[in-house]
């Protein structure tokens, strides 16, 4: 339960430096290149603190699953980006791996 928890925090600390690493402008800003630095360290930080108790091959495939789709759906939302069929559908085919592999490790 408090895995599964981490692992969500992770990831959503994940998406929220992904989707700012626009402001840190290829690493020339200094305050959000450091705020990116930062969400990602945190990110893997709760990542191995997962693993402790959940396969790595499932919490990773969940963590960077569940991040892209979500970043894929931020990126629309927030940051003019383009989500068309194609898009849509490999989204949907992560997610269709995310659960496979839980399903998996389940057993």
């Amino acid at each position: 339960m408090l895995a599964g928890v981490l692992l969500m925090v992770a990831i959503g600390i994940e998406v929220v430096s992904t989707a700012l690493l626009p402001k840190a402008d290829g690493f020339t800003n200094p305050f959000w290149s450091g705020v990116v630095l930062l969400g990602y360290a945190v990110s893997i930080w709760l990542l191995m603190v997962v693993v402790r108790t959940v396969p790595v091959s499932v919490a990773y495939a969940i963590w960077s699953g569940v991040g892209t789709a979500i970043v894929a759906v931020v990126g629309y939302l927030f940051l003019s980006e383009q989500l068309g069929w194609v898009k849509v559908v490999s989204l949907a085919m992560i997610v269709v791996g995310v659960i496979g592999l839980n399903l998996a490790g389940a057993h």
